[in-house]
């Protein structure tokens, strides 16, 4: 069986961000990274799949030189090889911008199970794996819990609302978005560590997949990042006790948005 999993590396949670001089995005240049925590599931899900089934665990991932650092110890943990897409045009794709990208690699390739993180930390749109899947033509399910193959079967259990799950068939070739906390994922160890340099990691250009910057162009653009400011302000309601209480109703919903 052949497993590919997407992994995004993203800043870290307590890193300390300042907004880029467009205000659209953050000043990366003192900014440490790590994996996104959903694709640490997902890649854990993947290597114990792996271990049950046999195959092996292909790492596809899309960034600037140091994303090798998540490649790497993804290689660590137990993939067996890694795809690095590589290129400037690849810098702040959309979610469709990111699944065009992998599609392309992927559509050879020829996984028979495709896994992504449920959504990235950083911009949380967990629409990446679910346009993945319709550019492959694969079936696919979302908040995965948990997965069970039998042959050319899948059988996984969605988290829903209210502490509900639903438990999903579908054949194979498929793509499942990980909910975190599926698993427990393990740390590398020191052998895997020496065993990762000698794995192979593939280099994708956008014109080695033949994409130009119309086919990358995104779909939708953050106009601003800002800090929220912190002000206070006192409101004395005045009327009837009926009064007061529809005025506090209608500000609570219109303005504080908390109803």
């Amino acid at each position: 069986m052949k497993i590919a999993v997407a992994l995004k590396q993203v800043p870290t949670r307590d890193a300390l961000l300042r907004l880029s001089e467009s205000k659209s995005w953050i000043e990366e240049r003192d900014v440490s990274f790590e994996v996104n925590e959903p694709d640490a599931y997902a890649l854990e899900e993947a290597l114990q799949l792996k271990e049950k089934h046999g195959g092996e665990v292909v790492v596809c991932s899309l960034g600037p030189p140091r994303v090798q650092q998540a490649i790497k110890e993804a290689l660590a943990k137990g993939a067996d090889r890694a795809i690095h897409f590589e290129d400037t045009q690849f810098t702040q794709l959309d979610a469709n911008g990111t699944a065009t990208v992998l599609s392309k690699v992927l559509e050879s390739e020829r996984p028979d199970l495709v896994l992504t993180g449920l959504q990235s930390d950083d911009l949380g749109y967990a629409q990446t794996g679910v346009i993945l899947a319709e550019r492959l033509g694969y079936p696919h399910a979302t908040i995965v819990m948990e997965i069970q193959i039998d042959g050319e079967k899948l059988r996984v259990k969605r988290e829903l609302e209210a502490g509900w799950f639903q438990w999903v068939s579908m054949p194979l070739p498929a793509l499942l978005t990980i909910q975190s906390g599926i698993n427990k994922p393990r740390y590398a160890s020191l052998r895997g560590i020496m065993q990762a340099k000698s794995k192979p990691i593939s280099k994708v250009t956008a014109g080695e997949l033949g994409l130009g910057s119309e086919d990358l162009s995104p779909k939708q653009n953050i106009v601003r990042l800002y800090v929220p400011e912190r002000k206070s302000n006192t409101e004395f309601l005045q009327g009837s006790a009926q009064q007061m209480a529809a005025q506090l109703v209608d500000k609570l919903r219109n303005e504080a948005r908390v109803l």
